[in-house]
């Protein structure tokens, strides 16, 4: 499952919010995240987290969502455009929810970030728009929970990404190991 895609939008928030705010270009920062964003650092930056151990690694840096997953919900009777769920990157043409954990995201120029799980949805989803979070988190038919509220990711190479730039995938080597809620 390599492939290319693109970026469709990018989005960042100095300050706790869902959502974030469209930008022309956001920072990715090595080690860090995104330049200027709220959930930036070496270690847990979301709320929920930071209460159960401010010393977890943060692995949830970046938090990147399909576009596709706009229309999908919108069928639904749902508006989401980019930012509104918090992602720092929305993308068109990847399988993100497909990708296993470890694959590399070459994007633009010079960054990369490293795939690390699924975003795991919480109510908040509701209060920006009620009846969304059993949109992106359910059960199958089969009983399997499925999320779909993008995946995150480390920054494991810093560099400016923008609308337009091009996503590479870059799969492990060795067996893939599904993404799992991080």
């Amino acid at each position: 499952m390599s492939g290319t895609g693109t970026v469709t939008a990018v989005s960042s928030n100095g300050e706790y919010s869902f959502t974030k705010i469209n930008r022309a270009g956001i920072r990715l920062l090595a080690g860090l995240g995104v330049e200027g964003d709220v959930h930036a650092g070496v270690t847990v930056k979301h709320r929920s987290r930071v209460a159960q151990d401010p010393t977890q690694p943060n692995l949830r840096q970046v938090h990147l969502i399909h576009e596709e997953l706009f229309a999908e919900v919108g069928g639904a009777g749902f508006a989401v455009k980019p930012g509104d769920l918090g992602e720092n990157i929305t993308t068109s043409g990847i399988d993100l929810l497909g990708l296993p954990t470890g694959a590399l995201l070459l994007i633009g120029e010079e960054a990369v970030v490293e795939v690390t799980g699924l975003r795991n949805p919480c109510v908040q989803i509701d209060g920006f728009q009620d009846g969304l979070l059993k949109q992106v988190v359910f059960r199958d038919e089969a009983g399997s929970l499925i999320r779909k509220a993008g995946i995150m990711s480390v920054v494991r190479v810093g560099g400016v990404v923008r609308p337009g730039d091009t996503i590479t995938v870059e799969l492990p080597d060795g067996p893939h190991r599904p993404l799992d809620r991080v």
